[in-house]
């Protein structure tokens, strides 16, 4: 399944998204991809490189949209996620792809990069995701 452009275009407004930099290019078939052009506001304390929790929220989003493509209809929450910073994020903007490499029911296990400009990875990490249905018309939180 995909999610499609209509959609990937009204989250990129995200007011989230735009402060951080964070672009969603495309969801499919457990698969997304997305991009960081990190404002300056979220480099720091070095300028010209994001903070490590810009890094992770990408990262994190990325790999809930590609559990997203696999249930389009639903929701999703992250249950545990794993993240390492093998080399420093200075050189922007940075692509994700994030993978779902396993289902079993709704839990769903993720795996993505993070990679620079010049095609290092600078952040990596693997994650459990749990699809969520969606709640029915009249029910209370």
């Amino acid at each position: 399944m995909e999610l499609s452009a209509d959609r990937i275009a009204k989250l990129n407004v995200n007011p989230l998204y735009k402060t951080i930099g964070i672009e969603l290019h495309e969801a499919q078939d457990g698969s997304a991809r997305s991009t960081l052009s990190p404002n300056p506001q979220v480099c720091w304390p070095t300028p010209g490189q994001p903070h490590g929790g810009i890094l992770f929220t990408v990262i994190d989003t990325t790999m809930a949209f590609a559990v997203l493509s696999l249930a389009p209809d639903r929701g999703c929450a992250t249950v545990d996620c794993s993240i390492q910073y093998p080399t420093p994020a200075r050189h922007g903007p940075f692509s994700c792809l994030a993978t779902t490499t396993h289902q079993s029911g709704r839990t769903v296990f993720v795996r993505a990069e993070l990679r620079d400009v010049r095609n290092t990875v600078v952040a990596f990490g693997q994650a459990t995701f749990r699809i969520i249905e969606p709640k029915a018309a009249g029910t209370p939180p």
